[in-house]
């Protein structure tokens, strides 16, 4: 199928995209990537006025750091993200989350605004941000807002966002050290039937804190297992006290019946990747610090080597 007629802007600021957004009174769309727009236009599940496209809006293309906080412009591509050594080293699960998201092509076009805008309930970048406890910018006729992400979502693709108003920003706080993130697909790239992603700190002496631990694909739209998490703040992350989580995050989650998984089968897979990725977090964490253990009377050992060449 072809989309229903409609009109079209090129705007290079947001302060433009809002006058043709509210000229439209609510009935037109932002075009950011329109990887997940385009098909809903092709297939006529939207139609629209207009499309403001932003893409003209280089400002919104930035990659901002300030110390350990990050801030990410709303067309910063999936791609930047898969591959920004900066995003990386601060959010190294939006990182890792990044690759699961299409194709190599869908991930050169798609934005991450667009993603979280979007408010798809299986989508990879709403789930790490809820994980990261990230808030986005908005600008609209009655000036710009800060929204959590935590608050973005309404219900199933839709948010909270006035039809009015441009996503213009994410910010993200620092983040916790570990990570973790499993995801079940029918099929390579598909829609997640069920996804999970987990964030910690891990003590020297093995106790964790800043537990979080987030499910996509298993209500309408990203949850928390915010008592999971809390279960096991203090712990070591046994295997006892993962079983423990995996079964609380059932509290929070009331899965849908599609064509991709039965209800029943999604709270069946819900603790099993909640399982996952608690224990990847956990391994990977002592994995790395027994690699920063073993480093440390290496570079003793070779700084102790200079020291007797430059005394001879």
């Amino acid at each position: 199928m072809k989309p229903a007629p409609f009109g079209y802007h090129r705007v290079f600021s947001v302060a433009e995209a809002v006058e043709h957004l509210s000229a439209y009174e609510g009935t037109a769309r932002v075009l950011a990537g329109g990887q997940s727009l385009a098909p809903m236009l092709n297939m006529r599940l939207l139609r629209p006025d207009a499309l403001i496209d932003i893409n003209g809006v280089r400002d919104l293309a930035a990659v901002r750091t300030d110390g350990e906080v990050a801030v990410l412009g709303a067309l910063v591509r999936h791609a930047t993200v898969e591959w920004s050594p900066a995003i990386a080293a601060r959010l190294p699960l939006l990182t890792r989350v990044a690759g699961y998201i299409g194709d190599r092509q869908v991930r050169n076009r798609g934005t991450i605004g667009g993603s979280l805008a979007h408010g798809d309930p299986t989508g990879e970048f709403a789930l790490a941000s809820l994980v990261l406890e990230a808030s986005v910018r908005t600008s609209g006729p009655g000036g710009s807002r800060q929204v959590r992400v935590a608050d973005l979502y309404a219900a199933s693709y839709a948010t909270t966002l006035d039809p009015c108003e441009v996503l213009t920003e994410i910010t993200f706080p620092a983040s916790p050290a570990h990570y973790g993130f499993a995801e079940y697909c029918r099929r390579h790239n598909d829609f997640a039937v069920v996804s999970a992603a987990c964030v910690g700190d891990r003590a020297p002496d093995g106790r964790w804190s800043r537990v979080r631990i987030g499910l996509g694909g298993v209500a309408e739209i990203p949850v928390l297992g915010e008592r999971a998490g809390e279960l096991l703040n203090g712990s070591d992350l046994a295997d006892g006290d993962i079983a423990a989580a995996a079964q609380a995050v059932l509290e929070v989650i009331d899965p849908p019946n599609d064509i991709r998984a039965s209800a029943a089968y999604r709270r069946h897979l819900a603790p099993v990747y909640v399982r996952r990725c608690l224990t990847e977090m956990r391994d990977g964490a002592i994995t790395m610090q027994a690699r920063m253990r073993d480093a440390r009377p290496a570079a003793s050992a070779s700084r102790n080597r200079r020291a007797g060449d430059e005394a001879a």
